[in-house]
């Protein structure tokens, strides 16, 4: 059996949660530290398998968040645990996953895999002047998945290209883009009203006036690409909200995060909550279809004629501070 753990030692862009955030991005609040385990249990119950893949959505390494990994349960029948990131980099987010293989698993076996993490998340602080910061003119390979059409968000439907007409006709010549995608920010506060419920698209959350936070941030984020205004989802545990990408005069920029469930926060994230997922567009190399959350995954193959494919249990789990 081998561990692979080297994508948890720094950051993917050499910059650690405790380093100063350069003048103009998001500020941070004081890190909340919490454990959590993550994993997955697959057994053969169906008779005999093999050639078994379990993918596992692990907390992600971002400028807010550092993860380590404490230790690891791992029983002999499993033949390898490694990790990927799908896209990658502090300007595309991402997905972390966690691959366990397991080459062959006897009749009624059940093979674990189980790391106990340590994640350190901050909360996100408004910048302090926001004036400075615009849209940016130029939407580089990195940010243009961010500006384009992704599943549940459809940036080309004539109502969500003018509800971003109207909202942004009405805000003032003299008002800074902050203000802009404040604007937008507002009219799906005022036009959806935050409702527990199935997930909805960008287009059934206007269309019904009612969604939860998925369906309220998809609208956000839907408003600003039909604007050329990057943004993209954040998928935290137990919740959903948007980011919005503006840039200095010198070309930097940052991501900045809006709650799309009860208090109105705008351009800050006042709750440390552990981050699983940015982005809403997957290509999972196992998988066929675009993904807007990359959720667990299990592959394998019966080992003789009269079994079946095995089962799984994911392990998603809060151990406590």
């Amino acid at each position: 059996m081998m561990v692979l753990i080297g994508f948890f030692d720094r950051r993917a862009d050499g910059q650690s949660v405790e380093d100063a955030p350069p003048a103009g991005g998001p500020r941070y609040g004081e890190p909340d530290v919490i454990r959590f385990r993550v994993g997955a249990e697959i057994t053969a119950s169906r008779g005999p398998c093999r050639n078994v893949l379990a993918t596992v959505a692990v907390p992600l390494e971002c400028p807010e968040q550092k993860v380590e990994i404490l230790n690891e349960d791992v029983s002999r029948e499993v033949g390898e645990v490694g990790y990927r990131l799908l896209h990658g980099g502090a300007m595309q987010g991402g997905v972390r996953q966690m691959m366990i293989s397991v080459p062959y698993l006897r009749a009624g076996a059940t093979a674990r895999a189980v790391v106990d993490m340590k994640v350190t998340t901050r909360p996100i602080l408004p910048p302090e002047q926001t004036d400075p910061l615009k849209i940016p003119k130029r939407i580089t390979g990195d940010l243009r998945p961010f500006v384009n059409a992704s599943p549940y968000i459809d940036v080309r439907h004539r109502s969500i290209v003018a509800l971003g007409r109207e909202t942004l006709g009405k805000v003032d010549d003299a008002a800074s883009d902050w203000a802009m995608v404040e604007a937008i920010y507002d009219q799906v506060l005022e036009k959806v009203e935050y409702v527990e419920g199935p997930d909805k698209s960008a287009l059934d959350a206007l269309r019904d006036g009612q969604a939860d936070c998925q369906g309220r941030s998809m609208l956000f984020i839907a408003l600003c690409r039909a604007n050329r205004i990057p943004a993209r989802m954040v998928w935290v545990d137990g919740h959903a909200y948007p980011e919005f990408y503006l840039e200095d005069a010198e070309g930097h920029g940052w991501w900045f995060p809006c709650e799309s469930a009860g208090t109105r926060a705008f351009g800050e994230m006042p709750l440390a909550r552990t981050i699983l997922q940015k982005g809403d567009n997957f290509r999972v190399p196992e998988r066929k279809e675009r993904l807007r959350y990359a959720s667990d995954y299990l592959i394998g193959l019966p080992a003789t004629r009269e079994s079946g494919k095995p089962t799984c249990k994911f392990i998603h789990e809060e151990l406590g501070r």
